[in-house]
């Protein structure tokens, strides 16, 4: 989840309001590519620019989403109007941060509905901050069936002194995020349990790591730093491009 270890012909531009008859950038990703059965294996990420910026979102970035546009889209894909108002402000977010990375807000919503069904997983749901509640924690990474992480935060993000555990409705690592904690509301503080601050940070993340991610190549380069495995590649793209055919 977000280690270190659209689906639509490509758009590069985005509006800088998302409203309802907005035409929105998304990944034009080679499903089949994807979908293949032998392991897809990432290359290696260029170089990087750096990000413009990575200071706080004063206004907080669903301001950027139109409410019209939001009740539309989460009644035709099933996604909770706070969490999509998320994934779309920080897809706008990171073409200003990022203009060659051609992030969509559908996959954005891949990884969400992936990693945490959209912040309900286990029962748990986002209230009107945007805040998983309870909080979304992850099983204990003890290498048995995951990567072996021992525990680096001495249990502040997790409540594990013992392992690292994935935490929020985006499922970051604790060093992870530390890297790139985000503050997507504008309130001063990066919680990983916050849809807005976590759906920012996975936005720079995967730009950083992608570079123009209207490549094939390196969105799955993007989505293979999130999770190495080609099951979750198939999983995300396949969200995505149900997201991108509904939205």
């Amino acid at each position: 989840k977000a280690t270190s270890t659209s689906v639509e012909s490509g758009i590069s531009a985005c509006p800088r309001r998302i409203t309802r008859s907005s035409s929105l950038p998304i990944f034009s990703l080679a499903i089949s590519v994807a979908r293949s059965s032998r392991r897809v294996t990432a290359p290696a990420a260029p170089t990087p620019a750096a990000p413009r910026a990575q200071e706080s979102t004063p206004m907080g970035i669903t301001e950027a989403a139109d409410p019209g546009w939001v009740d539309d889209v989460s009644a035709q894909t099933g996604i909770p109007p706070r969490a999509l108002a998320a994934y779309a402000g920080a897809s706008l977010q990171a073409a200003t941060e990022y203009p060659g990375c051609g992030l969509g807000w559908n996959t954005l919503a891949g990884i969400g509905h992936v990693e945490s069904h959209h912040g309900q997983i286990n029962g748990s749901h986002l209230d009107s901050t945007g805040t998983a509640t309870p909080a979304i924690i992850g099983i204990a990474l003890t290498g048995h069936t995951t990567e072996s992480i021992p525990d680096t935060d001495a249990g502040r993000l997790d409540g594990d002194t013992v392992w690292d555990r994935a935490v929020g409705p985006m499922q970051f690592i604790p060093t992870t995020w530390d890297e790139w904690g985000a503050d997507g509301n504008g309130d001063g503080v990066k919680d990983p349990q916050n849809i807005d601050d976590s759906t920012l940070a996975a936005a720079r993340y995967l730009c950083h790591i992608g570079g123009d991610l209207t490549q094939p190549d390196r969105w799955i380069a993007a989505i293979a730093a999130y999770n190495n495995t080609i099951e979750y590649n198939n999983s995300v793209a396949d969200a995505a491009a149900h997201y991108a055919n509904a939205g």
